[in-house]
């Protein structure tokens, strides 16, 4: 390859040309100290340009979110105390009504229990009663029979009596009889 060719363009002109100008210095084209001044222009253009976008459309539009969820926040944690508080007293006003409705089923069970010992005294009461009545039913029923008893057993022993005299050979009065059986009986 002995021949070269040498195509000519604009742009690798150009190149070219930045190429031998700055091929006295070496290193980044940034740390050349003849285009600071050119950078740090554009440098504060740019930072100037981010500032104003965000300063006039992003931070806006952050703190309207963040002031949106801290208001909503706030809300929520003022809603949760209000339901706090009435869940407080909801369980206040059960525990009430739950010693209300102890206090009262415990009356209740007392007048109750009252109720049904009055039943009961009226119920031994009245079996008391018929119990004497019939105890003294039982007595006179009892003192009848006795008495019957001992009639039975006078007339019994008159008889036994007469039919032993008239055994005996003997004859005996009826007066005689029982005055015999009476005071025998009486002791």
């Amino acid at each position: 390859m002995a021949t070269e060719t040498t195509h000519s363009d604009g742009l690798a002109d150009a190149v070219g040309v930045a190429e031998h100008s700055g091929a006295g210095n070496a290193g980044m084209p940034q740390l050349d100290f003849s285009t600071w001044a050119n950078q740090i222009f554009w440098l504060v253009l740019a930072l100037i340009a981010i500032y104003l976008i965000l300063s006039r459309v992003a931070l806006p539009r952050i703190a309207a979110v963040l002031a949106e969820r801290q208001g909503t926040i706030t809300n929520d944690i003022a809603a949760a105390e209000d339901l706090k508080s009435k869940a407080a007293d909801a369980e206040a006003a059960y525990d009430k009504a739950l010693l209300d409705a102890r206090a009262e089923a415990q009356r209740i069970i007392t007048e109750a229990k009252a109720d049904m010992q009055a039943d009961l005294d009226k119920a031994i009461a009245k079996a008391d009663e018929q119990i004497a009545a019939q105890s003294a039913e039982s007595e006179k029923a009892i003192a009848e029979i006795r008495a019957g008893a001992v009639e039975s057993v006078k007339a019994v022993a008159k008889d036994t009596v007469k039919e032993i005299v008239a055994a005996m050979g003997g004859k005996a009065d009826a007066k005689t009889i029982t005055a015999a059986v009476t005071s025998r009986m009486k002791g």
